[in-house]
């Protein structure tokens, strides 16, 4: 990838004693992207800014104990299904699978992966992980091999490749669960960004978060982001699915082929200049405006900062929430002999 360098350091010891690795990716550029090997988490993503002065973009914490009482799932690659399964239950081949409620007891969300310890290498300047999944592990069915790659572009393009294979027939649904603030680590809100995003239609949320299976038009609602807007310029609208969720949470489906490469959106900083541009294969993004990110366990981010209610926003490229349960929407099941595959850039530019 150019001139990307790669090093590693000791990042510190679970609670377990498991040894963590940081990694860091740098460009010419003065882009640098910290990694560690728990969860697959990104811990830092560091860009010029407009000022040619550089900022750290996303949420996380400073240390491993933080990362491991957290619950924020800041940075982290989640799965074996991102998002939400209603009452912990889906049938696969006639089958019925019951997995761990996770959630209020109510829901399975997100998955374990983010608290374990990949394997890593090196490999072209482009830095992958390797997890096996075991059959039955949160009650999944199928041994499931995962392949997570990171590479930095010289145009501060960090693009996150995701492969897998299974033994069994399953499910699976993948993706980075990373909050951007793009004024950097400054204890401000999302809310006055820019935000252009592409997708005409959206999937209905119940008072749980979990789908009904509705698709709904984003037309003359808050969620139509389809021309640039604030994000926080419809805050007070009383949209009913706007209410459920406390803002933002919701299924976007995007608009245009489900494999193909397409813009997720187009996000500018108020402050910084910093404009960021997501792109993903994934029909659908999970955007979410950190309703409760002031809720998380552990009350102080990185250098200290108590990070606000909506103090970050997330562009989760995946497909769409319990989608097994609702055969209308894209599949997610993935077969022996099959190879699943999901790509998704953050490319960072500046204001000129």
């Amino acid at each position: 990838m150019g001139s990307t360098k790669i090093i590693s350091y000791d990042f510190g010891k679970t609670k377990k004693g498991e040894k963590v690795t940081a990694f860091e990716m740098s460009n010419d550029n003065g882009m640098l992207v910290r990694i560690l090997d728990y969860g697959c988490t990104i811990q830092s993503i560091v860009v010029p800014d407009s000022n040619g002065g550089l900022r750290d973009v996303v949420l996380g914490y400073d240390d491993i104990l933080s990362y491991e009482n957290g619950t924020s799932y800041f940075g982290a690659m989640v799965g074996r299904y991102a998002n939400r399964i209603a009452d912990a239950r889906f049938v696969l081949d006639g089958k019925e699978y019951i997995l761990e409620k996770n959630e209020n007891n109510i829901t399975h969300l997100h998955g374990v992966y983010t608290t374990k310890i990949f394997k890593s290498r090196i490999e072209n300047n482009t830095l992958i992980f390797y997890y096996l999944s075991f059959d039955g592990e949160e009650g999944y069915p199928g041994n499931l091999s995962i392949e997570v790659k990171y590479a930095l572009g010289d145009d501060n393009a960090l693009t996150i490749s995701y492969k897998a294979t299974t033994d069994a027939p399953t499910i699976i649904n993948l993706t980075n669960h990373s909050y951007f603030n793009l004024n950097g680590q400054d204890g401000s809100t999302i809310l006055n960004h820019i935000l252009k995003l592409n997708s005409s239609y959206f999937t209905e949320c119940t008072k749980a978060l979990t789908l009904t299976g509705k698709i709904l038009s984003v037309d003359g609602t808050p969620f139509d982001f389809r021309e640039e807007k604030a994000i926080g310029e419809r805050w007070n609208n009383n949209h009913p699915q706007f209410k459920i969720g406390s803002g933002y949470d919701h299924n976007m489906i995007l608009d245009g082929n489900e494999h193909e490469l397409k813009t997720i959106c187009i996000l500018k900083g108020d402050k910084s200049g910093i404009i960021m541009e997501a792109l993903t294969t994934e029909p659908a993004v999970q955007f979410y405006s950190g309703n409760f990110v002031q809720c998380d366990n552990v009350k102080k981010g990185k250098n200290g900062i108590y990070y606000p209610q909506n103090g970050g926003v997330c562009f989760e490229a995946q497909h769409y929430p319990d989608s097994m349960n609702y055969p209308q929407f894209p599949s997610v099941v993935l077969r022996p002999n099959e190879t699943y595959t999901q790509k998704t850039t953050y490319r960072f530019m500046v204001n000129k």
